[in-house]
């Protein structure tokens, strides 16, 4: 029986819409629902690596005073929007009158994703197939892909966004759909 419901979101339309789906299973069976939001370890990183000629991020960055206090406050902006994107989500289990929590984690999103999931002892997870990633993976995002591919027993339901159908123009006989 699925009691726990963990929601992994980046504040994409992709994870919006799991979200959205997690919400209705979560009302059908009576489940709690965990909002996670993960601060991506490795953009912290590659702010840390890059020089200051590169980028006018890391000029601004200067700016503020010291690289560590540089880094103190993108982490804390970036801590802010991750916990924006969970209280998004919580706002509504609290519409559709579901127990929730909100959990903010700082990682790999993947590694984190499943280490959360484990540690809670959830269900299942619902999440997004492409979300904010700088690097999406062709057919799959790269983060829903690392969750599917890890060895782990929690069930993982990946939700994707409907492609518009293109107009056709000319013989159509043969064809029953066409996607963007």
């Amino acid at each position: 029986m699925i009691s726990k419901i963990l929601i992994p979101t980046d504040g994409s339309k992709a994870a919006q819409k799991a979200a959205m789906r997690a919400i209705d299973l979560a009302k059908q069976l009576k489940a709690s629902v965990f909002v996670l939001s993960v601060i991506d370890k490795h953009v912290l990183t590659v702010l840390q690596e890059m020089p200051v000629s590169d980028s006018t991020v890391v000029k601004t960055m200067f700016s503020l005073g010291t690289a560590k206090n540089a880094m103190k406050t993108i982490y804390e902006h970036m801590h802010d929007a991750a916990e924006r994107r969970a209280i998004e989500i919580k706002k509504l289990c609290e519409k559709n009158k579901l127990q929730s929590k909100i959990v903010i984690t700082t990682g790999h999103p993947a590694e984190e994703i499943l280490k959360v999931a484990e540690k809670l002892k959830v269900d299942l997870i619902v999440m997004g197939s492409h979300g904010r990633s700088s690097l999406v993976a062709a057919v799959l995002g790269s983060v829903a892909y690392g969750v599917i591919h890890q060895d782990t027993k929690i069930p993982v339901m990946v939700v994707r966004i409907e492609k518009k159908a293109r107009k056709v123009v000319g013989d159509t006989k043969n064809v029953s759909a066409i996607f963007a």
